[in-house]
């Protein structure tokens, strides 16, 4: 991406560096690429109030969080509005409540029973094989 001035910007994809962040969550702060990296604008506004009110470290270890909660769950549009509601209202974004709130539901997993068919029914198998030909 090229700007007026020659220099090219950064086109960044979160979801390609956020298991570094998780693993080193401080990086953000000092990121080149940090404006690039938030996809909407309500998480670069989270950050700078997270920043405000809780400090460099918290605050890294929130964003990043949200953002690995926003890619692992795949609900990047829908944490958005929830981080501009709570913004909205004074609130910082909550990481546990939120990881709470999008965490997949326990009904959408089925249960699965398999039932194994009982060993003498192979011996009956391959005693008609050779009758079907």
């Amino acid at each position: 991406m090229s700007q007026a001035n020659g220099k090219h910007g950064h086109v960044i994809d979160y979801r390609h560096v956020i298991h570094s962040l998780r693993r080193k969550p401080m990086a953000l702060l000092n990121l080149v690429y940090r404006d690039q990296l938030f996809p909407r604008r309500d998480y670069a506004l989270a950050f700078d109030a997270l920043l405000a009110g809780v400090g460099e470290k918290q605050a890294c270890r929130t964003m990043v969080g949200l953002l690995a909660l926003a890619h692992e769950r795949a609900c990047e549009a829908e944490l958005a509005v929830v981080i501009a509601t709570e913004l909205g209202a004074g609130r910082l974004p909550d990481l546990k409540a939120l990881t709470e709130r999008f965490k997949p539901s326990t009904a959408a997993i089925p249960v699965v029973v398999v039932t194994l068919p009982s060993l003498a029914i192979y011996d009956e198998i391959t005693a008609f094989r050779g009758e079907a030909a």
